[in-house]
């Protein structure tokens, strides 16, 4: 997939989110005011909360695809990285609030609400778990289509608003028959589902951030490729990096000593060229070539 085309998803997703939390807002915001539910007034500001999280995506993404200048050689895949923390960060704020909110309505037990829910308001947080759901799903879709920690991030922030309103909803319908804790109750166990969803954004994002390797699969890929190509006799050793989104490879060949310098730049040559078009995820792949010399091993026997 084209660059171009990586940013078409990309701004398509992020205008669609943006309208449709816009939207959200409203709705839940209203309703919230007609039918007396705090819950839902909350979970509209939640909501809009998620109109600045896509806006950090797009400029984060935006920033990551810039070409390579003299003070970025490797290029600025890194500063993706830089956003899904952003995002992680935001997730787990919201997160932590809804949880000590639920805790300290408990605690001082105050989680009454001072009028009876209104049906609107379940209407409203009904259509609220439908439409973030949904977000998710189409958002974490082209998240991976564009291999976007950034967009990934803020998939899981629709999600988080998902499990927000399900707590709105629960609250309201026990609030109906009059168990009013269970919206407290359900906002800490909420909040226990968006904290781990923060944290497993922070992991892969700082893993990308300090040069952590591919997955022993995928380097088993790299390596049969290699292994697959004439005149290659082995592998000495091979090392991967990610860099954002992207991989580095650098790779030891075990050549024939025998063969000119120019044999074996052009094996190297060919092989670095195929790495790069078969895996599209790898940014730049080095090679050495190291010789294999049989005359000085079968000296060295004897």
């Amino acid at each position: 997939m084209s660059e171009k085309d990586e940013k078409k998803i990309v701004y398509k997703i992020s205008i669609i989110s943006i309208v449709t939390n816009l939207i959200l807002v409203i709705i839940k915001y209203t309703a919230g005011m007609i039918g007396h539910s705090q819950a839902l007034v909350s979970d509209a500001i939640h909501s809009a909360s998620d109109v600045f999280s896509t806006i950090v995506v797009i400029i984060g993404f935006y920033l990551s695809r810039k070409q390579e200048d003299n003070e970025h050689p490797y290029g600025h895949e890194r500063i993706e990285c830089v956003a899904a923390i952003i995002l992680a960060s935001m997730l787990a704020v919201t997160g932590f609030a809804l949880g000590l909110s639920g805790t300290k309505a408990i605690i001082n037990n105050d989680y009454r609400p001072s009028s009876m829910p209104g049906l609107i308001t379940i209407i409203a947080a009904a259509l609220s778990i439908l439409t973030k759901e949904a977000m998710f799903w189409y958002t974490r879709h082209g998240a991976k289509l564009v291999k976007s920690d950034a967009l990934m991030a803020d998939a899981w922030h629709h999600r988080s608003d998902a499990f927000s309103s399900i707590g709105s909803l629960v609250g309201v319908l026990l609030a109906r028959q009059g168990l009013y804790v269970a919206d407290s109750v359900a906002s800490i166990l909420i909040c226990l589902m968006i904290l781990k969803a923060a944290f497993d954004i922070y992991r892969d994002a700082l893993k990308k951030m300090v040069d952590h390797s591919c997955d022993v699969c995928t380097i088993n890929k790299y390596r049969d490729a290699v292994l697959a190509e004439k005149d290659v006799l082995g592998i000495h050793s091979i090392k991967t990096r990610m860099f954002g989104s992207k991989v580095y490879i650098d790779i030891e060949l075990l050549l024939d000593g025998s063969i000119s310098l120019m044999e074996a730049h052009e094996i190297a040559e060919r092989i670095h060229d195929k790495i790069e078009k078969e895996f599209p995820d790898v940014k730049h792949c080095m090679i050495h070539p190291e010789p294999i010399c049989n005359k000085c091993e079968n000296d060295r026997e004897h």
